[in-house]
């Protein structure tokens, strides 16, 4: 694009790149515009020690991100080149997005993008209707368009297996003093005045709902293990797996979450990600040993039809998340 992109094509894409989903609500990304290139940065001065220590939840984040920039770019009417990491001196680069051409958008990144003003966490009970085989294929295939493998959690030994896996997460991070201080700082109480665009609304973390609000909190009441089983055989979960456990495998996990989270909610679905359990070595090593995963769990998405409407999180202001050049 040798003029550049114009106003209202940098608004298009900064709303996009502001309704992705990010760990915590962080948002921890940033847009720059570097002569026809747009970079998009992971803020690492936005770090969860407590909930995130290696950063792959943030990295997740920005591989979400990315997917809604690269979705925006075609539904403008473009082609996009992207090379991951494309400086090795500045690693806060995790992505460069090129133009290569104009073409019109696929019906597949219409209705995704229709979709991304509609996605949110929904952290309450669905409603027990069943998720059709051909949705959970397309859900499936959404995943590996990234070269991610989303792997269905169904049968009755691995759902007791899970749950037994939550539970004992859940109670780790109940009595981490530390973890609860990091996410009481994160959680907005005072909604009606909040102006800060960042954070976990408490309005939308229902008590006692574990795994429905996937945040556990010291007054969360934790069901037992069949209870919790109960609760997961009348959900979709999949399982996001990658070959490896470096950068590059945790933005592409990140892209093939919200690929398939747009496609689910394009399917009337909704959703909800859960990854605290899954920063406990021991909890990561068990599941994927257990459930014999051919790769790295970096994710646990469940989905199911909601009995309500999904709440949108607060969001930075457009110049928060665009760099230079806008």
């Amino acid at each position: 694009m040798a003029n550049g992109w114009t106003r209202a094509e940098t608004e298009v894409l900064a709303r996009t790149l502001l309704r992705a989903p990010s760990v915590h609500n962080t948002q921890p990304w940033r847009l720059d515009l570097d002569g026809d290139r747009l970079l998009l940065r992971e803020r690492r001065d936005l770090a969860l020690p407590e909930h995130d220590p290696r950063g792959r939840d943030r990295l997740i984040s920005c591989g979400a991100a990315l997917a809604n920039v690269e979705l925006a770019v075609r539904v403008l009417g473009y082609d996009p080149a992207t090379r991951m990491f494309p400086e090795a001196g500045e690693p806060d680069i995790v992505a460069a997005i090129e133009t290569t051409g104009r073409s019109a958008p696929s019906d597949v990144d219409l209705h995704r993008y229709s979709a991304i003003a509609r996605r949110g966490s929904y952290r309450h009970p669905f409603s027990g209707r069943r998720v059709s085989r051909e949705k959970i294929g397309d859900l499936i295939a959404a995943a590996a368009e990234s070269g991610v493998e989303a792997r269905l959690i169904h049968d009755e030994l691995e759902l007791s297996r899970v749950a037994d896996l939550l539970e004992f997460a859940a109670e780790a991070y109940q009595h981490d003093l530390a973890y609860q201080r990091e996410l009481a700082l994160w959680t907005i109480h005072d909604e009606q005045y909040h102006r800060h665009g960042v954070g976990l609304a408490a309005s939308t973390l229902p008590a006692g709902s574990l795994p429905w609000a996937g945040l556990v909190r010291p007054g969360t009441a934790l069901p037992d293990r069949r209870v919790l089983q109960r609760r997961l055989a009348g959900e979709t979960l999949l399982v996001f797996l990658t070959v490896d456990d470096g950068r590059f495998d945790h933005l592409h996990a990140g892209h093939a979450l919200q690929d398939t989270w747009l496609e689910a909610v394009d399917d009337g679905l909704a959703g909800s990600v859960l990854t605290q359990p899954l920063h406990l070595p021991e909890v990561r090593s068990a599941l994927t040993e257990d459930l014999e995963l051919p790769g790295f769990p970096q994710a646990v998405m469940r989905f199911g039809y909601p009995t309500g409407l999904v709440t949108p999180s607060p969001r930075r202001a457009v110049d928060e998340v665009l760099g230079n050049g806008f």
